[in-house]
């Protein structure tokens, strides 16, 4: 069995990633067909109809209802406000890594073997790149309802920044498989078992950036 070299402070560190964890995934960890009783006013009856179009319709209507006053009706600001609510999603995620990466100086520290070290640094990597993609869906979508409210809203516009928005949503739910891959094949490489939330992590966090897809596909053209 190998040995752990992980002293008391990066144990508390990794228990603090673990529970955060936990935390955020809470009223996340639905079946993926649970829905939400939908609110009776009107911009609520809207999120949750289009909601259900997602494969997380309740992670969606959670996370999207309190913005409603944002969007009401329009599907255009539906969808940049979930792709803003999946950046702000995969911002926090980095964030954890940052701190397993640096807070302790080591990650090394409290893996075994180093290999777990390496796939988290990867792994911040890419989640940092995904927050920054789905910045950019969000931006697309931006000029969308900007041009829409100006009266430029031509279908050509529309299919150019619609299909920005899927694409790089589409690589950012490409970046947190890759993340999750990273630790396919792990079978406790680590005594504070910090692959599994890991990874575990990076399936909940991909459920917003899904959501955020579907209801860019959503958009009528």
């Amino acid at each position: 069995m190998p040995s752990s070299r992980a002293g008391p402070r990066h144990v508390v560190l990794v228990m603090l990633f673990f529970a955060a964890a936990v935390a955020a995934r809470g009223a996340d960890a639905a079946s993926p067909v649970t829905t939400r009783p939908c609110g009776a006013a009107a911009a609520a009856s809207f999120l949750c109809s289009r909601c259900a179009t997602t494969v997380y319709p309740a992670v969606c209507y959670d996370s999207l209802l309190p913005y409603a006053g944002a969007f009401q009706d329009s599907r255009v600001r539906l969808a940049r406000a979930a792709a803003d609510v999946a950046a702000a999603r995969l911002r926090d995620f980095s964030a954890s890594l940052d701190e397993l990466v640096h807070g302790s100086g080591d990650v090394g520290a409290v893996t075994t073997p180093p290999r777990v070290a390496a796939a988290v640094r990867d792994c911040m990597g890419t989640v940092s790149s995904a927050a920054g993609l789905a910045r950019r869906s969000s931006a697309a979508l931006g000029r969308l309802d900007a041009g829409a409210a100006a009266g430029g809203g031509g279908s050509r516009l529309a299919r150019w920044e619609v299909s920005n928005a899927k694409t790089w949503l589409s690589a950012a739910m490409a970046n947190l498989a890759t993340c999750a891959d990273g630790f396919a094949d792990a079978d406790s490489w680590s005594a504070a078992g910090i692959e599994e939330v890991v990874a575990g992590e990076a399936a909940n966090v991909s459920k917003y950036t899904s959501n955020a897809l579907a209801l860019v596909n959503g958009i009528p053209l």
